[in-house]
């Protein structure tokens, strides 16, 4: 019998966007060309397109909300969100921090995903370009938690300032925005964060630029969480390294949102004090279910269905039967 434990009260940065998805019925690499990468021109005949609610604070929170968590969103949003609001509360989002700037719209997300699922895509940052312009000390109660995971660069910057002076413990999730900025960026968001969230090219990126190795970055934070894809995920704690298989998808029908889903997974375990592998395991089973699904929100089960399914690949010791009685 596991003893029951109030998750923590999440906040959540990040961009919030409409994605715009395409499939092009073809291979990337096959139409590169490496010697004539300084005057790359391509162009893909997509044979679908859809929009679906997107941005990497939404989707974190939406997977916490599957599993009975009640996140908070903070970020910008343009004046055609309201439905996107509406919606996002219906599944256990609070967007009360979810603020409108006017005469712009939401941010879009434009991917498209080939054969190999290798993307291509690029994003309009629209409203979430007046990121920085919100505070974490406006927030009515202070979190147990911040993610600060990609937005405007400059709002990431304040947000992690503003978590030093308040005492508030932090995850640094910088991933897509690694290229916008520099070493001593890196170093910074690292230095006094909780833990960092990456994938694996991301690990090499931060490695790279800051020029500090695994166990230096450790010394800064308490844990590295390092996504594999297909190939599961490392979480590097202390002197342990942990390694954790991915959960085989009984198909792949969207990667986008994956890795926001495996944030929320593992944040839901985290929020509860579980123990890192246990955390691992289902940020591994909710990216799998974002790949069977279309669209980075499009997955829906219950607390009960996804801890039947976690048990048939892992041992959680009874810990996820406080989803149910919390």
């Amino acid at each position: 019998m596991s003893v029951k434990r109030d998750a923590m009260d999440i906040v959540i940065t990040g961009s919030v966007a409409f994605d715009y998805l395409m499939t092009f019925p073809g291979k990337f690499k096959e139409h590169i060309l490496p010697e004539k990468l300084e005057s790359i021109s391509l162009s893909f005949l997509v044979t679908s397109l859809v929009r679906r609610r997107g941005g990497i604070a939404p989707n974190i929170a939406y997977n916490l909300a599957l599993l009975g968590g009640n996140p908070r969103i903070f970020a910008t949003v343009g004046t055609d969100f309201e439905e996107y609001r509406q919606w996002l509360e219906a599944q256990g989002v609070d967007t009360t921090y979810a603020v409108v700037i006017e005469n712009e719209l939401t941010g879009s997300f434009f991917a498209t995903t080939d054969e190999d699922n290798a993307q291509m895509a690029s994003f309009y940052p629209g409203a979430m370009g007046h990121a920085a312009t919100l505070s974490l000390k406006d927030l009515a109660q202070q979190p147990d938690l911040v993610v600060i995971s990609p937005t405007d660069p400059a709002a990431m910057d304040k947000y992690i300032a503003e978590c030093k002076q308040m005492g508030i413990s932090y995850i640094y999730d910088p991933s897509q925005q690694i290229v916008r900025v520099d070493g001593d960026t890196l170093r910074n968001g690292i230095d006094g964060a909780t833990a960092l969230f990456v994938n694996e090219y991301e690990f090499e990126l931060v490695r790279k630029m800051t020029g500090m190795s695994a166990a230096e970055i450790l010394e800064k934070v308490e844990l590295i969480v390092v996504t594999l894809g297909s190939k599961g995920v490392q979480v590097y704690h202390a002197d342990e390294k942990l390694e954790v298989p991915s959960v085989l998808p009984q198909q792949i029908i969207d990667p986008t949102g994956a890795g926001d889903a495996f944030r929320g997974g593992f944040l839901t375990g985290f929020s509860r004090g579980w123990d890192f592998k246990t955390c691992a395991r289902m940020g591994a089973l909710s990216a799998t279910y974002c790949l069977e699904s279309d669209g980075p929100q499009g997955q829906a089960y219950t607390k009960e269905e996804y801890i039947t399914r976690f048990r048939q690949q892992f041992d959680d010791g009874g810990l996820l039967d406080e989803l149910i009685n919390q």
